[in-house]
């Protein structure tokens, strides 16, 4: 390709990202949904009951459905109710004497539709599929409901329709609240009472109606009762709060209410029940990553066909081993876990229906009340079925792969499936009925390793392709840098007739190869990057050849080594922040570490500059404390208004001394110390400081209604959302008569998000956005008077430092001089070295600071929802994200802005260290990309995909950034005085000789 400018980098970056962070998903997690399977059902004379109850508290822990806890609706006078007594008590009768139980396990994500889609059709989705929408993307898959002769459904707006639109017209009747019932500021138990009056009002009904009733007593009919009043206390008050226990209390008399409404009016003894929940909660009240607290929830059933449970007299029952469940008081009743896609299949063969086509649930043989000859029977249907899908998989594949490998375990006859399944038969046949079970059992796990061997099929070709894409855009970014930013662009790209033919034949052959196989389109965006950014760097080879010749040069024997080491240090540097990616106390350590970086460049540098070192330590060791405070953050109004009155105070004491900060932040000479205080600019700036302390007074409303449960004054979210969005809108109003001084314009942004961080804080967020804000400024400051330091160089005899001065190889810099004066006098761009490679390290050093200073990648559910109810209190899952959201990026424009305020007073091209930065950061992408994982525990594959995801976005953030930057810079002057004869050694990262203090203070420019 042509030589590309800087919106163009950007552009690409952009789009490779976006495609490239799709990858993981065609790779790890690819749909498991297929069509053309036939459908099985376990054949018995009679079901094990004519019809089911499924019930589904949506968020429900399973420790906190179990637990003794205080009753938390009793008065605090009633001493009794002090007592530690289950809050549940209907629910715990039925683990006692009726029933069996166990803990249910969900995969990541944790949200309501993969979790229900798990329990009711019996299948994983792939990950990506929480973000295609609730209701309106209905299930294009089969599920219990589907196989049901009817289905009635109560519950929420947002998960019903998916199943009722998406099943056989007429099968599944849903009703649902309106959307306003949702709302996270009032009492979330009436969604469930809405629910339980509805059920009860539906059996009254069929009382008068014969219709209705005569459609009632149908047999393979399913009652679905979604709960969401726990999900929605959950998140508005944590699950540890007296108003999630009280939820569990109604929920428990509900469903006993219900139960009994069910009994009395069928008083057949053939209703089957089931009580789970589609995911768990977080201590901090949110759900979706893979930690334990989310992915365990309770699984009980009882009634028709299910086994009674088993209990022993001394010591503790089987099932307890991992501890969970030591404070339930159940350890003397036996304990049954199951996958949640299990429920699916159990519902299944409870009602008597056909287990769903896609489930790839096992049938949990312990809860079933029947014979062992049964149980035989019924798990060789579920295999079955689920080889039935392995089958058409498999001939799906066997069509488009060129030379096809069979999975090892099903390759030859005397291990086919057809094979193995006549073994079973006729062990059943044998009355050999336990060994029948266990070879069923194995195939049905030989089964599921057969699907995920065809679902893996294509990785090792994927993985490599992806690796290779982003290997290539790293060196294509280091190549851009090295041509457009070092070389200027001199060098023209060498391209042959031969090279040419070359690349396009591996394109046309990877086409080629990706068509035969009938590939997906992505697969074939995901071989041209590779292709084009490979081609791009051997056509610039020479380019980069001349670049490597300018960069070490002066490097000597005893240099190189010192090089190498820091080229050594810089990768360690990375891992650390990979590793920091799962334990955000690393951050502490290194903000520390830098509190004396200052000092590396003489003891005359820190006393010329001792006011900014100090500023620049104070700033590091606040940053350093907030990744030792708790990621899992509650509402603390003190630090809201803390942190509020901070961000007020940086505006009004701008405006008491603007002119003052602007003068002394100048060079006495007209430019920036002439800059005279504007009228209409202080007006501005007047209102932006107003509308801080507006949404201080807004915010303090909000929560003191909030907390007090009498909802969110309309009066507050509508002076809410008008400061939010008049605050956001003030600084392009500065440009009707713009000021030039880059304080001023840091000033402007900073008070813009200002509002944003205080509306939407729970904790210490604004505090941390003064910290950082503080911490940019200084060290933009000091890499500014590293900067000048390093002009000032003194050259020896022979026109070059002294090899021995050159402390740090990595700032060759120092050595280039002469260089940067002649540039300096011309008012030219300067060209990139070594040395700005720390400045772009520092740079995504703060960059990820900003993301997990606040928050906890090991939980990425630890940003919480709550403040968003301030503007948003009724659910709507993407609004609210997108609020969130907003809120997390805040600071990146921050960083945004004063690295391009740096790069411009540093006399370098604008993108240029953006590009190194775009380079080194895909590091973390790549290292990302392999870890992740689609097997283990729930968490590790919630982390991966976390960590991946949010790597790769950070590094689209990055280019919408610098795309950014130039708005945000855009009419500031840099009037820096430049004492070239002063005499100083010129070193980056060792101590001033010579005449260095007065080369500091002579060339400084604040």
């Amino acid at each position: 390709m042509a030589r590309i400018g800087r919106l163009a980098f950007l552009a690409i970056a952009v789009v490779f990202h976006i495609i490239y962070s799709f990858s993981i998903f065609d790779v790890y997690f690819v749909s498991p949904i297929v069509s053309g399977m036939e459908a099985f059902r376990v054949d018995v004379e009679k079901a094990p009951a004519k019809r089911l109850v499924l019930y589904v508290g949506d968020g429900l822990r399973a420790d906190k459905a179990f637990q003794y806890f205080p009753d938390p609706s009793a008065s605090p006078e009633d001493t009794d109710a002090k007592e530690p007594a289950p809050l549940a008590p209907f629910l715990r009768s039925r683990v006692l004497e009726h029933g069996t139980f166990g803990v249910s396990h969900t995969r990541v994500p944790t949200e309501s539709r993969p979790g229900h889609v798990a329990l009711i059709a019996g299948l994983y989705e792939d990950v990506s599929a929480v973000m295609t929408g609730w209701k309106t993307n209905p299930v294009n898959f089969d599920s219990v409901f589907n196989r049901s002769s009817h289905t009635w459904s109560w519950g929420s707006p947002d998960i019903l329709p998916m199943f009722s639109t998406g099943a056989i017209p007429g099968r599944v009747d849903d009703a649902t609240y309106g959307h306003e019932f949702e709302d996270f500021s009032k009492d979330a138990t009436e969604l469930d009472i809405w629910v339980f009056d509805r059920v009860k009002q539906l059996f009254k009904d069929a009382e008068t109606d014969p219709e209705l009733n005569a459609r009632l007593k149908q047999e393979k009919i399913v009652f679905f009762l979604h709960l969401l009043g726990l999900d929605t206390t959950g998140h508005a008050y944590r699950p540890y709060s007296k108003e999630y226990l009280q939820n569990i209390q109604l929920v428990d008399k509900g469903v006993q209410e219900i139960t009994e409404v069910i009994e009395d009016f069928y008083n057949d003894g053939e209703t089957a029940f089931v009580f789970t929940a589609d995911h768990g909660m977080s201590d901090w009240g949110s759900h979706g990553d893979g930690h334990p607290d989310n992915t365990r929830t309770p699984l009980i059933a009882w009634g028709s066909g299910v086994a009674k449970p088993v209990t022993v007299r001394n010591g503790i029952a089987p099932g307890h081993d991992d501890k969970f469940s030591s404070d339930w008081h159940l350890d003397h009743v036996q304990r049954h876990d199951v996958a949640q896609a299990d429920v699916a299949a159990l519902m299944a063969y409870l009602a008597g229906l056909g287990f769903p086509v896609n489930s790839v649930g096992e049938l949990p043989l312990p809860y079933l009340e029947t014979s062992d000859k049964e149980k035989a029977k019924a798990l060789l249907v579920n295999a079955r079925q689920i080889l039935e899908m392995y089958r058409v998989k498999e001939e799906q594949k066997m069509a488009t792969v060129v030379q096809y490998k069979p999975y090892s375990g099903f390759a030859d006859a005397e291990h086919s499936t057809d094979h193995r399944m006549e073994l079973i038969e006729g062990l059943i046949e044998e009355g050999q009925y336990i060994e029948a079970i266990v070879m069923a059992h194995n195939l049905i796990k030989l089964g599921l390793q057969g699907l995920r061997y065809l679902q893996t099929y294509d990785w090792l070709f994927l993985r490599a392709l992806v690796t290779l894409g982003y290997v290539g855009w790293i060196t294509f970014a280091f190549t851009t840098a090295v041509d457009a930013h070092m070389l200027d662009g001199k060098i023209e790209a060498s391209r042959s007739a031969a090279s040419i033919v070359a690349f396009a034949s591996v394109l046309v052959a990877l086409y080629s190869f990706l068509f035969i196989q009938s590939s997906p389109p992505t697969y074939y965006a995901y071989a041209i990057f590779p292709v084009m950014f490979w081609e791009e760097v051997f056509a610039r080879r020479h380019a980069l050849a001349e670049g490597k010749r300018k960069m070490f040069n002066k490097i000597g024997a005893q240099n190189s080594f010192k090089l190498l080491l820091n080229v050594l240090a810089y990768i360690a540097i990375l891992e650390i922040m990979v590793q920091s990616y799962y334990h955000r106390e690393i951050y502490t350590i290194t903000y520390l570490l830098a509190v004396p970086w200052p000092a590396l460049y003489g003891t005359a540098f820190v006393r010329e500059n001792w006011t900014l070192c100090l500023t620049w330590a104070l700033s590091c060791t606040a940053m350093s404390v907030f990744t030792l405070l708790p990621a899992n953050k509650v509402e603390d109004e003190t630090l809201i208004m803390l942190g509020g009155a901070l961000i007020l105070l940086v505006g009004v004491l701008y405006i008491m001394f603007e002119k003052s900060l602007l003068v002394q932040a100048a060079p006495a000479k007209e430019g920036l110390g002439a800059d005279k205080a504007d009228g209409l600019s202080r007006v501005l700036v007047g209102v932006q400081v107003g509308l801080v302390a507006l949404s201080i007074a807004v915010t303090k409303s909000s929560v003191t209604s909030l907390q007090a449960k009498q909802g969110l004054p309309l009066g507050s979210q509508v002076v809410g959302w008008i400061t939010l969005v008049t605050s956001l809108i003030i600084p392009f109003l500065h440009a009707l008569n713009p000021r030039g001084h880059y304080i001023h314009r840091l000033v402007i942004i900073f008070l813009a998000f200002g509002p944003l961080f205080i509306i939407l804080t729970i904790s210490y967020e604004g505090l941390f956005y003064f910290a950082i804000a503080m911490t940019l400024v200084s060290w933009v400051r000091l890499e500014n008077r590293i900067f000048q330091a390093s002009t000032t160089g003194a050259p020896t005899a022979n026109g070059k430092p002294p090899a021995s001065e050159l402390s740090n190889p990595m700032e060759a810099a120092a050595s280039a001089a002469e260089t940067r004066e002649r540039a300096l006098d011309k008012g030219d761009y300067r060209s990139l070295t070594l040395s700005d490679a720390r400045i772009c390290l520092f740079f995504l050093f703060l960059l990820q600071s900003a993301f997990f200073s606040t928050g906890n990648i090991a939980s990425i559910s630890s940003f919480s929802l709550d403040a968003v109810y301030r503007l948003i209190p009724v659910f709507d899952p993407f609004s609210q994200g997108a609020l969130l959201i907003l809120k997390i990026f805040a600071p990146f424009v921050l960083v945004s802005a004063n690295l391009g305020i740096l790069t411009h007073r540093l006399k370098l091209r604008g993108g240029s260290l953006f590009a190194v930065v775009m380079g080194i950061g895909d590091y973390l992408t790549l290292r990302f990309f392999w870890e992740v994982r689609d097997e283990g525990s729930w968490l590790d594959i919630g982390e991966s995909i976390s960590m991946f995801i949010i790597a790769s976005m950070l590094c689209i953030f990055v280019a919408a950034l610098e795309a950014l930057s130039g708005t945000f810079v855009r009419g500031v002057k840099f009037e820096d005085v430049s004492a070239f004869n002063v005499q100083s050694n010129g070193s980056l990262n060792g101590a001033a000789k010579g005449g260095g203090k007065k080369g500091a203070k002579d060339g400084k420019s604040r």
